[in-house]
């Protein structure tokens, strides 16, 4: 069995880490503060000083962190993983990042007779901790067909997308949906709540017809309870906009609501919600509408 090396261990990296070693893969981690994995160590983990370290002592490394600059730091960087890698390693990201840089990764990868496969995940920490992730990934078939026994420990839905970066690019189409569909859903409940109608009610009615998503599901019962425990962060949501508003320069892409999206989301980071969960959209309607959802 393939020794796996995990760097990033945070709300997703490492309940998907916990897998890896459930299913019986010898596993190295390394991540910023050793102290919040103990219980990792203690179930048979191996701590490593470094991410070179970790490519030194595995057969595939795989991070997840949470920007474009710290994967970048994470393999190029002195100490990275490109310093401790050897041909025929496999390196999986299952960050989501810049598919540019990405790119760029994936060459470097190449030089060195590694194989790079970017695989972002969508599921939220819930899919990570319940092994349900969607998973999109980019690189060679071979390296896929590779990895595709170690993604089926961390996820349900794992589809190989083509070449280098299309993982990361399909991870950003994700994005528009996503967010808007965050925004549409808080607009709908605040609208129903203002014109004197239950939110609640509506939002089950709604369920059951055209309107139906995911979003009014699960985030809009968090609305409707203001409950914005961080299942995913605001400010990483808007991160994960910002790559797809720089990718969509770099393509041409004109990307207008996604744009107005983020926007919103910057105003609840300035009023200090950046933590809370991307759900707390609805605050922002609420104070435009001066109107709460809940019941209080």
């Amino acid at each position: 069995m393939e020794r796996i090396g995990y760097i990033g261990l945070g709300a997703m990296g490492k309940p998907m880490a916990r897998n890896l070693l459930n299913a019986g893969y010898p596993l190295n981690v390394f991540t910023r503060t050793r102290a919040k994995i103990e219980d990792l160590l203690a179930a048979g983990a191996t701590w490593c000083e470094s991410a070179k370290q970790i490519a030194e002592h595995s057969d595939v490394v795989i991070t997840n962190l949470p920007d474009t600059p710290d994967v970048a730091r994470a393999f190029a960087s002195k100490d990275g993983v490109f310093e401790g890698a050897r041909p025929g390693m496999l390196l999986l990201d299952n960050s989501t990042i810049s598919p540019i840089v990405t790119r760029e990764l994936a060459e470097q990868a190449r030089a060195l007779d590694c194989e790079f496969l970017d695989a972002p995940v969508s599921g939220g920490d819930v899919g990570a901790q319940n092994a349900t992730l969607t998973i999109m990934v980019g690189g060679t078939e071979p390296g896929f067909a590779r990895a595709l026994p170690i993604l089926q420990k961390l996820g349900k839905t794992i589809t190989w997308m083509g070449d280098a970066g299309a993982g990361q690019i399909t991870k950003a189409a994700n994005h528009p949906i996503t967010s808007i569909n965050l925004e549409a859903v808080s607009e709908a409940l605040v609208f129903a709540a203002k014109a004197g109608v239950d939110p609640a009610k509506v939002r089950q009615a709604l369920l059951g017809g055209s309107a139906y998503s995911r979003a009014l599901e699960n985030a809009g019962q968090r609305m409707l309870a203001h409950n914005f425990n961080p299942g995913f962060r605001l400010r990483l949501h808007r991160k994960d906009l910002d790559i797809v508003m720089q990718a969509g320069k770099e393509y041409g892409v004109a990307l207008p609501v996604t744009a107005q999206v983020r926007e919103m989301m910057t105003a609840l980071i300035n009023a200090g919600r950046g933590d809370w969960d991307t759900s707390s959209m609805v605050t922002h309607l609420e104070g435009l509408a001066q109107k709460e959802i809940h019941a209080g």
